[in-house]
């Protein structure tokens, strides 16, 4: 009797995959990359912060809006030697563009939502990278794809055997460790980060057998973050924000956020003003840990030179270790210093802090990152 053999493709964190990536380049071999993954994990965005922090630029090249012949692009009659010549598509990168930037990426996004003809027209470009006989890409331009599964409910084509070998291969899975320090980097709000640093399961909820248009990725969340920085009264927020992640995570977000509004502020508890917490409410107890770390960057960051702006500043960091360590749980402790120390960068010298020496015999064990500033 037949058996169906059930085929598990392995997959990879986006900080995987940028590792991944960055290994390619720093060989110098031209390999093309596939990024495959369900919709709002952060393909593309993986590659626009690549580019950024390598001084680089993006060629966005979406094969879907173009017909087969439009890669070659557009033929003209030459005087000079009476023959038809190809005018090269403006969107691939020139050499005088290319040489602008320390590298570039050719990035072919929804690549396999492109009709199976027009996505055979990038066979020459993928693989020789070169168009016809004169279009050639820079040296320094990397190809790189992204595109949803065949299961994910999006506008997909079979992605051609010819092609597809053609690629390395990444599927990428949505992770709550690189999510979170990007929502940290990028001051997403602190309810969103505190929140999902409890509920991690509702980072990500897309199901494709589910028919709801509106379900919980990276993407949404960072609309929902986007929303509540706005003017909105409670109904159309609730509105918006069910949107954005579905009715059913937004009531509990809710919930979460109306716990955390009663919250004490942040800069009192680092000025000492607020030294105990009613609440136990894990939710709010990260919302809150997040807030604290938030608001010691930016006080940090107008300290300059001014030692007595600065001797402050670590009073308050010293409230902010005491705090936690009298009022939350070992995981939330660790949890803000590790925020604190490793995504932050918060120069903290354990000599200044009159806590310390009880958090590191308390804590340290869990810490990866404690180091002294020399």
């Amino acid at each position: 009797m037949a058996t169906t053999e059930t085929i598990v493709s392995r997959t990879s964190t986006l900080q995987g995959a940028k590792k991944a990536i960055k290994s390619c380049l720093a060989s110098g071999r031209k390999h093309p990359i596939m990024l495959w993954g369900p919709p709002g994990v952060g393909k593309s965005e993986l590659i626009f912060q690549l580019a950024k922090e390598m001084n680089g630029r993006v060629w966005d090249l979406r094969l879907a809006q173009n017909d087969p012949t439009d890669i070659k692009g557009i033929p003209y009659y030459s005087k000079e030697d009476n023959k038809m010549k190809w005018a090269d598509p403006d969107e691939l990168p020139s050499q005088e563009e290319a040489e602008q930037y320390d590298v570039g990426f050719l990035f072919l996004d929804e690549i396999n939502s492109a009709p199976t003809a027009t996505q055979a027209s990038a066979y020459q470009l993928v693989l020789n990278r070169r168009v016809g006989k004169h279009y050639k890409v820079p040296d320094n331009i990397y190809i790189i794809a992204a595109g949803n599964r065949e299961g994910d409910r999006g506008v997909t084509y079979k992605m051609p055997s010819p092609l597809a070998n053609r690629f390395i291969h990444l599927e990428i899975r949505p992770d709550y460790e690189t999510w979170e320090t990007y929502a940290v980097k990028n001051r997403l709000h602190e309810d969103v980060v505190g929140y999902i640093g409890f509920a991690k399961q509702d980072l990500f909820d897309f199901d494709p057998k589910n028919a709801s248009r509106a379900f919980a990725t990276p993407r949404t969340w960072s609309f929902v973050s986007d929303i509540l920085n706005d003017d909105n009264d409670e109904e159309t927020l609730m509105d918006l924000i069910a949107g954005c992640v579905g009715e059913g995570i937004a009531l509990k977000f809710n919930a979460h956020r109306k716990i955390s509004s009663q919250l004490p502020k942040p800069i009192d508890i680092l000025n000492g003003k607020v030294k105990t917490l009613e609440t136990k409410e894990i939710s709010a107890m990260y919302s809150l840990t997040i807030s604290m770390c938030y608001e010691l960057q930016d006080i940090y960051r107008k300290v300059g030179e001014d030692k007595k702006a600065l001797d402050d500043w670590y009073k308050q960091s010293d409230n902010f270790f005491k705090f936690m360590m009298e009022n939350f749980t070992t995981e939330l402790v660790v949890m803000g210093a590790r925020t604190a120390l490793t995504t932050y960068e918060l120069p903290f010298i354990p000599s200044k802090l009159k806590s310390f020496d009880e958090f590191h015999k308390r804590y340290g064990k869990y810490v990866v990152k404690i180091t002294e500033k020399k």
